[in-house]
């Protein structure tokens, strides 16, 4: 059983089925359909005029902080967490291949929300010779780090106000938005109603191979697109994968709840196991952060090492500061593997405390 990931799901045997029956086209020269019947769902889910389909969830990233500021004039400039997976955990890509600065503010460590008045000191256009331009606030939503912190529409409105009025975009890093809809009971339409645009991963808790949508305006895609292909990501008869996709945006949203109680019940079950849990054991989506018992003679290493070698199981280790670890759940854990899973980790607890 891993529990690394949301992205360990393997496709289902009726996606394949899916795939292999997909009408085909060159999605370079938008002749795909299965690519542009994707794409077309995705933004009216959202509420766009227009999707794009692209390899990853980092390179759609990287594709709308190249888009967004693409006409910002002097060196741009974006706002992001400092706990952002943009941040951590894209290579530094903004400012390696995209010539874009990065400046951080660090997130509540409860709400995992930027602070406003942090982002009204950050937000800088042209008046100093000093200064980059700020052309983009981006936001994650779920949000990784901050432990899968679902970010409410009061906070996504006021965040958009707050952009429209100092003349920024707004990206959002949507890699797991579903999660956030659905843990709120709201569409993603209304959740995202005053950004800009949206990156949505297939791949996290979906459950298809590969593949994120980049939704946003016509003029925004457009650009996109340009920026797809300088980073490689114009592919041909794509339609294989993108109809993997359409089979997950079809079939796999709404069980993305029964994620969510599952990793309740092992936050809830490591708490009583004397865990460390974050924002006071709130959990919101499908993503656990805990560190273990402070009177446990395990290391970190042993913990991680005893789950796999005894019980089969992986789990995420070394997060903040080596001592955390993460649980994600996914469609491949149901709730016999939920209950194994807390079973394993109370006997190995137990066994060294």
């Amino acid at each position: 059983m891993d529990l690394r990931s949301d992205t360990v799901t393997h496709p289902s045997q009726d996606m394949i089925e899916t795939a292999s029956s997909a009408p085909l086209g060159d999605d370079v020269m938008g002749e795909d359909p299965t690519v542009v019947k994707l794409e077309m769902l995705m933004a009216d889910k959202f509420g766009k005029e227009k999707g794009l389909f692209v390899p990853t969830g980092t390179m759609a990233n990287l594709v709308a902080l190249m888009s967004h500021c693409d006409k910002a004039g002097r060196a741009p400039e974006i706002i992001t967490g400092a706990l952002s997976h943009i941040n951590l955990y894209e290579g530094g890509n903004a400012s390696s291949l995209g010539g874009i600065h990065t400046r951080q503010i660090n997130e509540d460590a409860y709400s995992a929300e930027l602070n406003e008045d942090d982002l009204l000191d950050c937000i800088r256009h042209g008046i100093d010779d000093h200064w980059p331009t700020t052309s983009l606030l981006c936001l994650e939503n779920s949000h990784n780090m901050g432990g899968g912190v679902a970010l409410d529409k009061e906070y996504m409105d006021r965040m958009g106000s707050l952009a429209k009025k100092h003349g920024i975009k707004i990206h959002v890093d949507g890699a797991r938005i579903f999660n956030s809809a659905i843990a709120q009971d709201i569409s993603v339409m209304d959740l995202c109603e005053n950004v800009n645009s949206v990156s949505v991963c297939l791949s996290k808790g979906l459950g298809a191979p590969l593949g994120s949508v980049l939704v946003g305006g016509n003029e925004f895609i457009r650009v996109a697109k340009a920026a797809r292909k300088r980073c490689g990501g114009g592919m041909r008869q794509a339609g294989i994968v993108a109809s993997m996709g359409l089979f997950a945006l079809n079939n796999n949203i709404e069980r993305l709840a029964d994620d969510h109680e599952r990793a309740k019940k092992i936050g809830c079950a490591l708490k009583e196991m004397d865990c460390f849990i974050p924002r006071d054991g709130k959990i919101d989506t499908n993503i656990v952060y805990f560190a273990l018992p402070e009177n446990t003679l395990l290391s970190r290493e042993e913990f991680e090492k005893v789950l796999n070698l005894d019980y089969n199981i992986k789990l995420g280790g070394g997060y903040s500061r080596k001592k955390m670890f993460r649980i994600v759940t996914h469609m491949d854990v149901d709730n016999e593997d939920t209950d194994r899973t807390i079973e394993a980790i109370h006997n190995v607890l137990r066994s060294k405390c």
